[in-house]
């Protein structure tokens, strides 16, 4: 298996994994307020990520600029995204959603020209223009719902803050901490912001501390939350943050499948012509980073 069948089955893997949580997030918010819903799931996932790091002999970073760059990305991915994702999927329908979270790779190019002065082929901005589209077009049939005004803008500045999360991690050394770490800890950063945060805006009187709530919150917490944001880690590691943020485009058709697999929600043509141009987008993108990357070896 090459290098780039890696980077694009790690895409594959977490985009499928996010993509799911949308619906689940809509069940675990049957039994609670939104806010709380992310700062339990940043427990859960820290916990889960650092028990298994010391599990495997792995140290927790003491350095004070490698802390400082861990919460920069705590901060702006698994605190303020994490929190204002979660806020705005509670408000509009989940294809929604999942399409203002596909806006991130175009934050993250033009952060990554802005921060980093990396620079896009053609084709790769071809790429990102037609994974764009797929993902409105994929979206499409939800924008005829009731969608409040707030929930659009939590759910645009959440793909900002995870697009610059993703780029500080690209500008920054973070080769001395290794992913599990790097994601344990900073989730432990966001719960120490959003814990007391949820407590006192949302409180618990509206959760139903039941089965109900339990279940879609270890998914929210590990698989969708602790593992991928790992995954992300990795991938960030492996590719350029043009091609790291390539997994958005996925999460629409993920999201659109796993909807209608558990909550009945009907997929057409309109879906398919979408899917078909997401999937070229990321196409288009990630092969264009590689041959970028093959030019700069020789």
């Amino acid at each position: 298996m090459t290098h780039q069948q890696k980077v694009l089955g790690l895409i594959v893997l977490t985009a499928a994994l996010i993509g799911g949580n949308f619906t689940v997030l809509k069940f675990t918010l049957d039994h609670t307020t939104p806010i709380l819903l992310a700062a339990m799931r940043t427990v859960i996932g820290g916990t889960f990520l650092l028990a298994l790091a010391l599990i495997r002999g792995e140290r927790l970073p003491r350095r004070r600029d490698d802390l400082g760059n861990i919460f920069v990305v705590s901060f702006a991915i698994t605190t303020v995204s994490s929190a204002l994702l979660v806020f705005g999927v509670s408000r509009v329908p989940a294809g929604l959603a999942s399409l203002m979270a596909s806006t991130m790779p175009l934050f993250t190019a033009v952060l990554s020209w802005a921060l980093l002065r990396s620079r896009t082929t053609q084709s790769g901005q071809v790429g990102l223009l037609i994974g764009f589209a797929g993902t409105a077009v994929l979206a499409a049939p939800t924008l005829s719902g009731e969608a409040g005004a707030l929930g659009v803008v939590s759910l645009v500045l959440s793909a900002l803050a995870w697009a610059y999360g993703t780029v500080h991690m690209k500008w920054k050394d973070f080769s001395r901490v290794s992913p599990g770490v790097l994601v344990g800890v900073q989730l432990y950063m966001s719960a120490a912001v959003l814990l007391p945060f949820a407590l006192v805006v949302e409180g618990t009187a509206e959760t139903d501390w039941s089965l109900g709530l339990l279940v879609p919150l270890l998914y929210n917490a590990i698989p969708a939350n602790a593992i991928t944001f790992s995954l992300m880690a990795l991938i960030v590691k492996m590719a350029t943050p043009t091609q790291a943020a390539s997994t958005a485009y996925l999460i629409p058709l993920f999201g659109v499948f796993f909807g209608w697999l558990f909550r009945d929600e009907r997929l057409g043509a309109v879906e398919g012509l979408g899917a078909l141009l997401v999937l070229s987008g990321v196409y288009l993108v990630v092969n264009a980073t590689a041959r970028q990357a093959a030019a700069a070896v020789r």
